[in-house]
């Protein structure tokens, strides 16, 4: 049998998202970005390693825009680990383009922080990314998961959960 035309799936709409329905209760932080040629394979694509320093970005102008430097965290003498991360990639992203990284904190479980993510076309019309990150607040030096948020960002962190 020849392999150079391997079977093809027919096309499904099952998996598809629908960009119709939009949510009007969900508060997102959005993080505008460019693709730049550092951002790309060879083909001009992005490269799905860039998607993850786009998150982690939004992330961290997130929680800045709301008063805490996650440099002054860390001084503190804490961190926050990925523990658990998920990503769907719908559509590439290609040189030149702009998309919208949108983040928010869905929910505070003792220590962990689980935060939602899309990348969007800037007029939302195309759906590059969704995914889900679950941090651990750890004691650096003990290098061990905390008991309970520490009270210096315990308020940043319900309040973001809230939105």
């Amino acid at each position: 049998m020849s392999q150079e035309h391997p079977p093809q799936l027919s096309p499904t709409s099952a998996i598809e998202p629908d960009t119709s329905l939009r949510a009007t209760t969900e508060t997102w932080f959005e993080y505008p970005v460019r693709v730049q040629p550092h951002h790309t394979d060879y083909s001009g694509v992005v490269w799905h390693g860039t998607y993850l320093t786009w998150i982690e970005a939004a992330r961290v102008e997130c929680l800045r825009s709301l008063g805490m430097e996650f440099g002054d965290f860390v001084k503190l003498g804490y961190d926050l680990p990925v523990i658990e991360l998920s990503l769907r990639y719908h559509r590439a992203v290609r040189l030149g383009e702009e998309a919208i990284v949108k983040t928010r904190m869905d929910k505070i479980t003792g220590v962990r922080l689980q935060w939602h993510y899309r990348i969007e076309s800037p007029d939302t019309s195309q759906l590059y990314l969704t995914g889900q990150v679950t941090l651990v607040a750890i004691d650096i030096e003990k290098g061990r998961i905390l008991r309970e948020l520490p009270p210096a960002v315990r308020e940043t962190f319900h309040k973001l959960a809230q939105l």
